[in-house]
């Protein structure tokens, strides 16, 4: 592999595992003035909503990963067309724990989840194009069905993204749900991406 390419690789990862560790830094431990089993409790209920924050985030960016790891396996050259590209994609990557904490310190409140959701939009757009470039770099040879998921799987989450900013303007506090939908846009995408290569033979 070109010692270049692996740099972006490696540079690539301590982000995104870097933005992944910052998610449980966000969550302050409570400060326990008696010390009883209730007061411990109640205040581990408080933070129920940083919890359900810090799973999602986890989760998203953790497949955010997944897929420029799975893209950037059969790069059969480096090209320095990807550089900016890249780096806007971790910087969105490295936003991800605020935008997550704001989310979780607000729960349930239009414009902090409505910032969130738009948050995972930005990036899972970002990481489309990522992996698309990274795609077309794949020789011919490796093209299969590992090739063709990547890039349904892209268009899936950019649109179950785009699926829960919308119904946050319906129901804030259940707008997450949305992101249910990434399969199903996955399979749709993956149809049509299947028909267009059919008909390019």
């Amino acid at each position: 592999m070109d010692h270049r390419l692996e740099r972006l690789i490696f540079f690539s990862d301590a982000v995104f595992a870097i933005a992944i560790t910052l998610l449980v830094i966000e969550i302050r431990v409570p400060h326990l003035t008696i010390g009883t089993p209730d007061e411990a409790l109640q205040a581990l209920r408080g933070l129920l909503p940083s919890f359900f924050g810090f799973a999602l985030s986890f989760v998203v960016i953790g497949r955010f990963w997944m897929g420029h790891h799975s893209s950037m396996a059969n790069v059969a050259a480096y090209t320095p067309k990807m550089l900016w590209p890249n780096l806007m994609l971790l910087m969105a990557i490295a936003f991800m724990p605020f935008a997550t904490a704001f989310m979780s310190a607000n729960i349930g409140q239009l414009v902090p989840t409505a910032f969130y959701n738009a948050t995972l939009m930005v990036t899972a757009l970002l990481s489309w194009r990522v992996v698309s470039m990274a795609r077309n770099l794949w020789p011919e040879s490796e093209r299969n069905d590992d090739w063709l998921r990547m890039g349904s799987r892209g268009i899936g989450v950019a649109l179950g993204a785009a699926s829960a900013l919308a119904l946050t303007f319906v129901t804030p506090i259940f707008s997450q749900l949305a992101l249910a939908s990434m399969p199903l846009w996955q399979r749709l995408a993956a149809r049509v991406l299947r028909a267009r290569r059919a008909a390019a033979a």
